[in-house]
């Protein structure tokens, strides 16, 4: 199913992508996007993880670096039957989690800093379970596709705009040419929340499933839904059509939201907590003292006592 929703998404994003080249360019207009349209499907499906984590200027690590998290990554994706995907760290404040990847041979996770400074470790847990969630369900490639070929259109619409929309070619073309660079990326956000609102709770529930604790997963969503919100993303600040990679959308309404609204996704995860009956959840790793945090890849000195979470890395 989703092998088949892939190629019609890709086949309608290409269509647009040519009727957009079509309106700036005429019929070689088309050709030249339909070429170019090509080459960035199959340029993406090679390098679409390396694309959204160097856009998020995100740092692998792993065992030595930062030994709690790495292992607790490691801890679900064996619960999951997952192969263990590369775990990155992205330095930001917002709050967010994301999974990209081809397969789940190619699979990456990333967290950013401010997730883990706001989260317990439980929480943690339910988040990272989630993105593993997307891998398991094959969702990674569609995700970082539709984000990688929705932003080319954004780009080439306001390419359009500036160099098409003040040429004097008559006013008929110039009114095709402002609509064509309006409804483009307006019709792009619109396959984007087609495809991601039912995917989002596909991978809560596969996250519940694999965590064992879906209540812990549902907390994590209500803290940092808010956060998300009021601190400022500057990947999404340049890039909107990466905003539907994460977990929970960053500075959108509801009704153009490619999540679905996070009230209802945590009513939906405590319907699934009734059902599933006992948490099983995730065992905590042992915790040598003084560190406080469970996922702190160093011994804190004793100085920092403003230190948050039992995940943040770098004691913020």
């Amino acid at each position: 199913m989703n092998g088949i929703k892939t190629t019609m998404l890709l086949a309608a994003l290409t269509a647009l992508f040519m009727a957009l080249g079509y309106t700036l360019g005429g019929s070689g207009g088309a050709v030249i996007a339909l070429l170019v349209a090509a080459g960035m499907n199959l340029f993406t499906f090679w390098n679409a993880d390396k694309i959204v984590l160097k856009m998020h200027n995100a740092r692998e690590v792993d065992e030595r670096s930062a030994p709690d998290f790495y292992r607790l990554v490691q801890q679900l994706a064996q619960r999951a039957n997952l192969p263990m995907p590369r775990v990155y760290l992205i330095d930001q404040d917002a709050p967010n989690a994301f999974a990209t990847g081809r397969d789940p041979d190619h699979a990456a996770v990333a967290a950013t800093t401010g997730l883990l400074a706001m989260l317990s470790r439980d929480e943690v847990a339910g988040v990272m379970a989630h993105e593993l969630g997307h891998v398991k369900n094959r969702d990674t490639l569609i995700m970082t596709m539709v984000a990688t070929i929705a932003g080319a259109i954004s780009m080439l619409a306001q390419f359009g705009l500036f160099f098409r929309g003040g040429r004097d070619e008559g006013h008929g073309n110039i009114l095709a040419t402002l609509l064509a660079v309006i409804v483009a990326p307006f019709a792009a956000m619109i396959v984007q929340m087609a495809i991601s609102r039912t995917r989002e709770y596909g991978a809560d529930r596969a996250g519940a499933e694999i965590s064992g604790n879906p209540r812990a997963l549902a907390s994590a969503l209500a803290k940092i839904s808010g956060a998300a919100q009021a601190i400022p993303n500057p990947v999404v600040a340049s890039n909107p059509a990466t905003a539907q990679l994460y977990i929970v959308p960053t500075h959108v309404s509801e009704l153009f939201s490619t999540h679905p609204a996070t009230e209802k996704r945590i009513a939906a995860l405590q319907d699934i907590a009734s059902d599933m009956g006992s948490v099983e959840g995730i065992a905590p790793t042992p915790i040598v003292q003084p560190r406080a945090s469970a996922l702190s890849p160093v011994a804190p000195t004793p100085e920092p006592p403003r230190r948050r979470s039992a995940l943040d890395p770098h004691g913020r």
